[in-house]
């Protein structure tokens, strides 16, 4: 225990040797942070996807949720937001989105931090933009922690209840041997309130338990442009609806329905994905996005909103292009009314490559 300060006593001794080690110590990780941001570094991926789950039964329709495959980009690069002169989670992720977002003050500064046997963890930035809710993390440990010792991730709740479905992905990079930053992803669906007390639990392997309570709020300066594009390709039928603008990123909204059987979940129309490009051929990194599906008098079918990277102020003009990103493995689970399941095998011969006609949406004035 700390003694208590005495005023008229003398002045406690400088602690000449821990302020010079942990300046050091700060040197030491701006210059990782530095070498970080000039190279590319792999980051490590664990996707908080689970197998792809349905229900065979009677009932007329059912809902599953198929694994996102969000993109994360090789040159993330996180830091410690408790030292200035490295800065926050965000600005330094290497994400566009994530930078200028944070740049820009639309996301919420939080600052929480928890400690359990020796291992803290902080909650430093949120942002709830129409894709995506992304979490910003610290973890600051006494010892040196295994690679995955947080497992997948932060689970969320939304106003203390589990949302329906969810899928979203979770990466880390490791600082040094004690210090890591993470962030994590969880995918925005339609029903979701723009404001709500947003549960977050982290566990560890050695069974600890961080929790937190954080408001969240959508932000709010975002242009949504109507596009409803339609078009039937081999089966499948596509509807984008619309198409988002914000400081973070784009966003698009489709739906794509294809004829099926109850069986087999494993259709053309589940593995949808789009690639834009502006006027001067330059590709907008894509960061994907789960799907979410369900079977109904015997059609499949699907919905997600996808994310991409901000656009720069002088493109007037997209073309966005849609494609079949068909899985090299996989596979499912089948439950029945007694909760016993099956694993389904994943049968590539079943599915084919599918030509989609590409589309131009221009570009509104007001995100420039």
């Amino acid at each position: 225990m700390k003694k208590p300060f005495n005023e008229n006593g003398p002045l406690p001794e400088f602690p000449r040797d821990e302020v010079r080690a942990a300046i050091t110590k700060g040197i030491q990780q701006a210059e990782e942070q530095t070498n970080m941001t000039q190279t590319p570094v792999q980051m490590k991926r664990k996707s908080k996807r689970k197998p792809l789950l349905y229900v065979a039964s009677a009932a007329a329709a059912f809902s599953i949720m198929i694994g996102s495959v969000a993109y994360v980009s090789p040159t993330f690069a996180s830091t410690l937001s408790q030292l200035p002169i490295v800065g926050s989670v965000f600005s330094n992720s290497g994400l566009p989105g994530l930078k200028q977002a944070s740049e820009q003050g639309l996301t919420s500064t939080v600052g929480e931090k928890h400690t359990i046997n020796g291992i803290s963890v902080t909650v430093d930035e949120i942002l709830y933009d129409e894709s995506n809710i992304t979490v910003g993390l610290t973890i600051d440990s006494e010892k040196e922690l295994s690679e995955n010792y947080f497992g997948a991730g932060p689970n969320f709740t939304i106003n203390g209840k589990n949302p329906k479905v969810s899928s979203g992905g979770y990466g880390e990079k490791d600082l040094n041997s004690t210090v890591r930053t993470g962030i994590a992803r969880f995918e925005v669906k339609e029903d979701m309130p723009d404001s709500f007390e947003m549960g977050l639990t982290l566990e560890g392997k050695e069974g600890e338990k961080w929790e937190f309570i954080v408001p969240v709020k959508k932000i709010t300066n975002t242009i949504y442009v109507p596009v409803s594009h339609q078009q039937q390709a081999e089966g499948i039928q596509l509807d984008v609806s619309k198409i988002s603008f914000s400081p973070s990123g784009i966003a698009l909204d489709y739906k794509a329905t294809e004829k099926g059987t109850i069986d087999n979940p494993q259709v053309g129309a589940s593995f949808i994905e789009f690639r834009i490009t502006d006027e001067h051929g330059k590709e907008i990194t894509s960061h994907s996005g789960g799907t979410e599906g369900h079977f109904d008098n015997g059609v499949w079918k699907f919905s997600s909103t996808k994310s991409f990277d901000p656009i720069s102020d002088v493109v007037q003009k997209l073309t966005i292009s849609p494609y079949l990103s068909l899985p090299s493995g996989g596979g499912g689970v089948q439950m029945d009314k007694d909760g016993t399941e099956t694993e389904i095998p994943f049968d590539k011969s079943s599915l084919k490559e599918v030509k989609f006609q590409p589309f131009t949406v221009e570009v509104p004035k007001q995100t420039k």
